[in-house]
């Protein structure tokens, strides 16, 4: 009966939040919808996608929120689920498709005669400037800088609305940023990148981060004293905790484009093997 209390206890959110709730558990009920209409990806990229999903609900719906609201390194750990991980999932299962078979029937064909109109293409232009590889990783790495300046971070820290637009911001840019890193439809509305581009963009972005997270690692000073005003969720030096929320942006972070490289490389040694496949077999004649 503990452990269930226990278990109870950790999924309640701390915060209840209906947009949030909304936007997970709808995109789950689309996917299974699609999943049940025939569009079934395959296991790794359902569990991708669950995994992710299931990421962005455990930092934000449950009591971790509560500690990354009154603990500095857990709040890193919060953000690196947000802003990398879950959207690194989610993008790397190719969800479009499913989630397209997944909507209403009602909606589904008016849909598919918009996505041919020439109206999307208009209205799509915003889209395709975020996704413009400079102003993609400009973004992907200037919002980890924005919300760590002390002065920003105490204000989001201190207010709820500026503080769910942190986390949303956080988590809607990882989504666009990973999106962009492993877009396969070269017809959809996400610029499909070269394989080199792909590469440079994740290496682009790995030295701010390490700058970001050595910085925070080693300075002398406690930069974001936020955390001692509304008090810790349990006795920690401030410093630790700001050195271990520094490891989190420097480390982990930076191994997501690492990670990111060796999976384009796979898709990539797929693709020409395909093509190798396709090749029409030439007779040697002796």
């Amino acid at each position: 009966m503990e452990v269930i209390a226990g278990v109870r206890w950790f999924l309640t959110p701390w915060e209840f939040a209906p947009l949030v709730q909304a936007a997970i558990w709808g995109a789950a009920v689309l996917y299974l919808s699609g999943c049940w209409r025939g569009a079934w990806p395959g296991i790794p990229r359902v569990a991708a996608f669950a995994i992710g999903l299931v990421g962005f609900y455990v930092v934000t719906q449950t009591r971790l929120d509560y500690y990354a609201q009154y603990l500095f390194y857990a709040h890193r750990g919060q953000h690196l689920v947000l802003h990398h991980l879950a959207p690194f999932l989610v993008a790397l299962s190719a969800p479009a498709p499913v989630l397209a078979a997944g909507l209403p029937r009602v909606v589904n064909e008016p849909w598919r005669r918009w996505r041919r109109s020439r109206w999307l293409t208009v209205l799509s232009l915003p889209y395709r400037l975020l996704q413009h590889p400079i102003i993609a990783g400009v973004l992907f790495v200037g919002l980890i800088y924005l919300w760590l300046i002390p002065s920003v971070h105490f204000d989001a820290m201190l207010s709820a609305q500026l503080y769910w637009l942190m986390n949303a911001s956080m988590a809607l840019d990882g989504l666009l940023f990973w999106w962009l890193i492993f877009a396969r439809d070269a017809a959809g509305l996400t610029p499909c990148l070269s394989f080199g581009k792909r590469v440079a963009l994740l290496v682009a972005v790995v030295p701010p981060q390490i700058l970001v997270g050595a910085i925070m690692v080693f300075s002398e000073t406690n930069l974001f004293d936020v955390y001692s005003v509304c008090g810790r969720a349990f006795p920690i030096n401030p410093m630790t905790d700001q050195q271990l929320g520094g490891v989190l942006t420097w480390i982990p972070a930076a191994m997501m484009s690492v990670i990111g490289v060796l999976v384009l490389l796979a898709m990539r040694l797929n693709e020409l093997g395909g093509e190798a496949a396709r090749r029409p077999k030439t007779l040697e004649v002796a």
